[in-house]
């Protein structure tokens, strides 16, 4: 439950330590409070939330006029701050946060890379989402880099990126990727190994970098929930219930009841397709190939419900400003029972088969292992970090409607290893279908969209929703004329990748594949 009292001891603290914070509301209808402080402070409010035990969720930056305005964002209890600070553009550099928090790390140093701020003490300044299309002085998200940018005709190659080199007697390098078989999308992975047995991996990620946050700028709201369903196309649901929440609490509107049942409905779908998917894909890769057969039939089915009920198989702009694009008819709540009913009873029947395999069981338990502190230092989301014991959700802790109304348990596990990834998954899907057939059972007559009211220039919001990986937060800044000023999202991918090359550790170098599926961070929703 939602409680304010770490925010007036936190407070407290930081009056103690004769840090100065100016408090406000971020907005008119969230929660969330906004707090400005003096940029000396930014790595000394960091520690002292360490020690409050705040919980470091996102960080973003904006370019307004000669000033950078540098964000992040803290939960603790449900409630959630946002601290703001601002430099100059002469010179902007800032105290890291990332040395404190390791969840800051790749967030720093894509701000350094798009804005060109300093973060000073950062434990790795090495570029992170920077690539050779961009001069040495040029950084996209400032407001005089224009959209189309001063591409060369041919790009140089990105070759030179220092990864840690292998040192000692046996030890040797393997690099994977960036291109790999299948459909998987580019990333590369730099393992150092002795034997087997894996020593070191580290992620380069941002071969798939779209340039979400530049081409925001600008846009209707209309057009940037369309942009935010692709994203990620697996969270089309989640980014863009994210971003729409952002805008309409800088437009000052609720959406209808109706509605939001609706977008319950689509994100527990969603959540549904995908844990199907991955529980399959975790099996393929350690060669169980009857249960992926199983898991992927029934992942088409559902998709095959959602063309039948809403008109797109992974329920893309059906999510609008203001509310929701499609309704629900007496037809499709017969369809969407039936479809509850069923994978009931399909996964009854095959669910037994998969717990007394003991081959799987060989290949999936205490591999991958995740420790609960390791997952509590870097933050990890959704059933990352609910496998290794963080007991987190947005939509019990930071309820919003319609998870407001309604009551539902919360997988969780200790064991923090694949099996348990595996099985915070099946938990979820049973608690899914429980949540849909409320929201379903609690719909009643009325209307479905909001009209919208253009928002108040540097009108702001922030959206946070449970997607199918974890947590999503989006931010939105409003411009004049209903246009887009600063849109910034945060896939909960972007918190659970580093989580990955700390689980690989010590497993050997044939299990990395199915470490890798049980993380299953997506590559597009990191590389915006």
């Amino acid at each position: 439950m939602r409680s304010s009292n770490w925010t007036s001891d936190f407070l407290n603290q930081l009056n103690k330590a004769n840090i100065s914070v100016v408090t406000s509301p971020l907005n008119q209808i969230s929660k969330i409070e906004q707090w400005q402080i003096q940029s000396s402070h930014w790595n000394e409010i960091s520690q002292l939330a360490v020690e409050q035990q705040l919980r470091w969720v996102s960080g973003w930056a904006e370019h307004i006029d000669k000033q950078f305005f540098v964000n992040a964002c803290f939960e603790k209890a449900g409630l959630y701050i946002v601290l703001r600070t601002q430099i100059n553009t002469d010179n902007p550099e800032l105290p890291s946060q990332a040395s404190v928090y390791p969840a800051a790390n790749r967030s720093e140093r894509h701000t350094q890379d798009m804005f060109g701020i300093r973060f000073i003490g950062h434990p790795d300044n090495r570029r992170w989402t920077r690539h050779q299309a961009w001069g040495k002085h040029s950084y996209p998200l400032r407001k005089d880099f224009s959209v189309d940018g001063e591409p060369e005709a041919i790009t140089p190659a990105d070759k030179d990126y220092p990864f840690i080199k292998a040192q000692g007697a046996g030890v040797y390098e393997i690099p994977v990727g960036p291109v790999h078989a299948g459909i998987i999308e580019p990333g590369h992975f730099r393992f150092l190994a002795v034997g087997e047995l894996i020593l070191n991996l580290e992620e380069r990620l941002g071969y798939v970098h779209k340039g979400i946050e530049k081409i925001a700028e600008g846009r209707s709201p209309e057009s940037l929930a369309r942009l935010a369903g692709r994203i990620s196309g697996d969270t089309t649901v989640g980014h863009t219930w994210a971003a729409c929440m952002a805008m309409e609490q800088a437009a000052n509107i609720e959406i209808p009841p109706r509605a939001a049942l609706i977008r319950g409905v689509l994100a527990e779908r969603e959540r549904i397709a995908n844990h199907l998917g991955d529980m399959g894909a975790i099996c393929n890769d350690v060669a169980f190939v009857f249960a992926q057969m199983q898991f992927t039939r029934l992942r088409e089915n559902w998709l095959r419900s959602n063309v039948l009920v809403f008109g797109h198989r992974l329920l893309m702009d059906i999510i609008v400003p203001g509310g929701a694009k499609s309704d629900i008819s007496a037809d499709s709540v017969v369809v969407i029972k039936k479809d509850i009913s069923r994978l009931k009873k399909e996964l009854s029947e095959i669910m037994p088969i998969i717990d007394l395999n003991s081959s799987l069981e060989d290949r999936l338990y205490t591999a991958g292992y995740l420790s609960p502190e390791t997952a509590a230092a870097f933050g990890t989301l959704g059933y990352v970090g609910r496998a290794s014991d963080q007991d987190y959700d947005a939509r019990r802790d930071a309820a919003y409607p319609p998870y407001d109304q309604v009551e539902f348990k919360v997988a969780l596990e200790n064991q923090g290893d694949i099996a348990s990834r595996f099985w915070v998954r099946y938990k979820e899907i049973q608690s899914s279908l429980k949540l849909i057939d409320q929201f379903i059972n609690q719909l009643t007559d009325g209307e479905i969209l909001t009209a919208w009211q253009i928002p108040k220039p540097n009108s702001e919001g922030l959206g946070i929703i449970e997607g199918w990986r974890g947590e999503i937060t989006s931010f939105v800044r409003f411009d004049a004329e209903n246009k887009i000023a600063r849109f910034y999202p945060r896939d909960p991918s972007i918190i659970n990748w580093p989580a990955l090359e700390k689980l690989t550790l010590n497993n050997i170098v044939p299990d990395f594949p199915v470490c890798n599926k049980s993380v299953n961070g997506s590559y597009s929703g990191n590389d915006l």
